[in-house]
């Protein structure tokens, strides 16, 4: 080609060479990339994710941490059933005596009781042989004056009589309220010193007189007494009626 034509055609590809390498200069493709940055393509989309790996090994157990503080208390639970009883525990050492108490109020004792003896010798029959001895009568249930016991506590009284027999036959019988309750007869012996004994139990109510006297003749009251020799009579009560009392 001649010409004007010829001659551009010619320049251009003189500074072709010239621009390449100041261009080769400027910019070098990164070796790693498959292909220079003046012939690389449009970036590519993001590949998919890949599986999950395996799980790795348990590590080991770190330093145990310090003790933490004492959280908030919370609410109090349902109070749960009763358990079985458990085994019995051995047993406690004695305690130590308690403080004395106060003195409390006594019950009312019902008292009555009488003890007497004979002083004079060969009582007269059928009255009520007066002791005049007086041994107990605290109460003075008994009247020596008449020989009778007089009941001023309903109860269950207890009597007994103890007599010396001497010089005649003995038969005497205790009395309540004007009726006999028992007798008792001893036969004396000729130069002898006897004895003649009786004891009941017997109901009373308030009023009630109780007594011994000889009964029959004159001869049977050998009842006998002297300084050495007694013939007693008593009495006690044993209870009192609740229901009354």
């Amino acid at each position: 080609m001649r010409g004007p034509a010829g001659f551009l055609l010619c320049l251009l590809l003189l500074v072709a060479p010239c621009c390449t390498e100041v261009s080769a200069q400027d910019s070098q493709p990164d070796p790693k990339t498959p292909c220079a940055n003046w012939m690389g393509g449009a970036p590519g989309y993001p590949g998919h994710n890949g599986l999950p790996g395996r799980d790795g090994k348990d590590g080991k157990d770190g330093l145990k941490g310090e003790k933490g503080e004492e959280g908030v208390q919370g609410p109090k639970g349902d109070q749960g059933e009763m358990g079985v009883p458990g085994q019995e525990g051995p047993r406690g050492f004695p305690g130590y005596p308690g403080q004395k108490g106060e003195k409390g109020e006594g019950a009312f004792v019902y008292r009555s009781a009488f003890s007497v003896g004979l002083t004079e010798r060969a009582p007269h029959p059928n009255v009520p042989i007066r002791f005049n001895k007086i041994f107990y009568n605290e109460q003075s249930h008994y009247d020596a004056s008449t020989g009778k016991f007089l009941c001023n506590i309903p109860g269950t009284y207890y009597f007994a009589y103890h007599l010396t027999v001497y010089l005649m036959d003995v038969k005497v019988s205790l009395y309540k309220k004007d009726k006999v309750v028992i007798f008792t007869y001893d036969q004396f012996q000729n130069n002898n010193v006897d004895q003649a004994s009786g004891s009941v139990l017997l109901h009373l109510n308030s009023g009630d007189e109780v007594w011994l006297q000889v009964y029959g003749e004159g001869d049977n009251n050998g009842i006998y007494a002297d300084n050495i020799n007694d013939s007693t009579f008593m009495g006690f009560l044993l209870y009192p009626d609740m229901d009354v009392h």
